[in-house]
C-alpha cells in the first residue's frame, strides 16, 4: 500500500508515544500483584491521559476506554493533547492496561500499548468480539483467512513454509470458546502456545524472528483487533478480522460506530490505513518486553518497543525513570 508523504507522521512522536506508555506503566507498576483491577486500571488510565495532554498534539481517542458516559477519561471521542492551532491532528487507540487482571495477579505480559495515525486512519471499532487470525511477513497476499477453517489456514502456512502442519506453532488465547479448535489443531499434531490474555503481544509475536509463534488465531477483542493490526502494519504481516456480535445491542454499539456491513472482513489496512506509529511499555514481564523493574540502585526501568511503518524502524528503549510521582499522584 503506498503511502503519501502528506500521510507520514512525524518520527519525533515515536518518543513522545513511548512516554505515554511508560507513564501508565510506571503508574500500574505500584500496584502489580496487589489483586486490585480497578485499582490498577484507574492509575494506567489517569497516567496516559496526564501525559498526552503534555503534548503539542491534536488527539482524538477513538478505540478507548469506551462510551463518554461510561468512561471518564480516555472515553470514544475524547480529544487530547495541547491542541495548539498548528499541532497535528492524530486518531488514537490505546489500551492503558491490556491485561488488567494479568497485573492484578502479578502475571507475565501486561502493557500499557497505544497506536496513532493521521486523523481518519483508525477503524473506529466498537466494544465487540472479533475473529482473528495473522501470520507474519514474507507470504503470498491472502494466504490465510478468517473465512478458512483453522485446519485449512494451517494447511496452507505449512505449504508456503514448506513443512508439514505438524511443525507450525499456533498462539491462541486459553478460553472454553476455543476448546473445540484446541482439540482440532492437537488432532492434526499442532502445537499450541496458549495464553492467558495479552493478544496484542500475541499478533506481533508472529513477526518477531525471535518468536515460536507461527500463527495467531482466535477470538478477542475487536479493538485489541486494531491495535495488533496497526502494529503489524508497521513490521509487516498479514491480518484479517471479523467482527462477531452476541446481541442486538452490540450490533447498535456497531451502527454508532459508523460500522454499516456487521458481516465485512478487514484486512490490515483497512483497520490501520497511511502512516502508523505503535508504542507498547511492559508493566510485567513478557515474551514482547521486560516489565518495570527496579535496578541495584533502587531505580525505576522500563523497556518499551516503539515502530513506525513509513520509516520501517523498529526500536527497544530500555529508561531509567529517577523521579516517579506518589501512585496518590496518580490516583487524582
Amino acid at each position: 500500500m503506498a503511502r503519501q508523504e502528506s500521510e507520514r507522521l512525524n518520527p519525533a512522536l515515536t518518543h513522545d508515544m513511548a512516554y505515554v506508555t511508560q507513564s501508565a506503566a510506571l503508574a500500574v507498576s505500584r500496584l502489580v500483584g496487589h489483586g486490585n483491577e480497578k485499582a490498577a486500571d484507574a492509575a494506567a488510565v489517569k497516567a496516559m491521559r496526564d501525559a498526552f495532554n503534555e503534548l503539542s498534539i491534536n488527539g482524538t481517542v477513538v478505540i478507548g476506554e469506551g462510551e463518554r458516559d461510561q468512561a471518564p477519561m480516555l472515553y470514544i471521542g475524547e480529544e487530547v493533547g495541547r491542541m495548539g492551532a498548528d499541532d497535528i491532528s492524530i486518531d488514537i487507540a490505546l489500551d492503558p492496561l491490556e491485561g488488567t487482571t494479568l497485573a492484578a495477579n502479578g502475571s507475565a505480559n501486561a502493557i500499557a500499548v497505544l497506536a496513532i495515525a493521521p486523523k481518519g486512519s483508525l477503524l473506529n471499532a466498537p466494544d465487540v468480539y472479533m475473529e482473528k487470525v495473522a501470520i507474519g511477513p514474507g507470504y503470498e497476499a491472502g494466504l490465510v483467512s478468517v473465512e478458512k477453517t483453522p485446519i485449512e489456514n494451517i494447511q496452507a502456512l505449512a505449504k508456503a513454509k514448506g513443512v508439514e502442519p505438524k511443525d507450525i506453532r499456533v498462539c491462541i488465547l486459553e478460553r472454553q470458546r476455543h476448546q473445540k479448535i484446541i482439540s482440532e489443531l492437537h488432532g492434526i499434531g499442532c502445537s499450541t502456545i496458549l495464553i492467558e490474555d495479552g493478544d496484542i503481544a500475541g499478533v506481533i509475536a508472529t513477526a518477531r524472528e525471535s518468536s515460536n509463534v507461527d500463527i495467531y488465531m482466535g477470538i478477542g477483542g475487536a479493538p485489541e483487533g486494531v491495535l495488533a493490526a496497526a502494529a503489524l502494519n508497521c513490521i509487516g504481516g498479514q491480518f484479517e478480522g471479523r467482527l462477531l456480535f452476541r446481541n442486538d445491542d452490540e450490533r447498535d454499539r456497531a451502527h454508532r460506530c459508523g460500522i454499516e456491513d456487521l458481516n465485512r472482513v478487514y484486512k490490515l489496512h483497512d483497520l490501520a490505513k497511511s502512516d502508523t506509529i505503535f508504542a507498547a511499555t511492559g508493566v510485567t514481564d513478557g515474551s514482547l518486553i521486560r516489565g518495570v523493574y527496579k535496578d541495584l540502585r533502587g531505580v525505576s526501568v522500563t523497556q518499551s518497543l516503539i515502530m513506525q511503518a513509513s520509516t520501517g524502524q523498529v526500536s527497544y528503549i530500555t529508561t531509567e525513570h529517577r523521579h516517579i510521582p506518589d501512585l496518590a499522584t496518580f490516583m487524582k
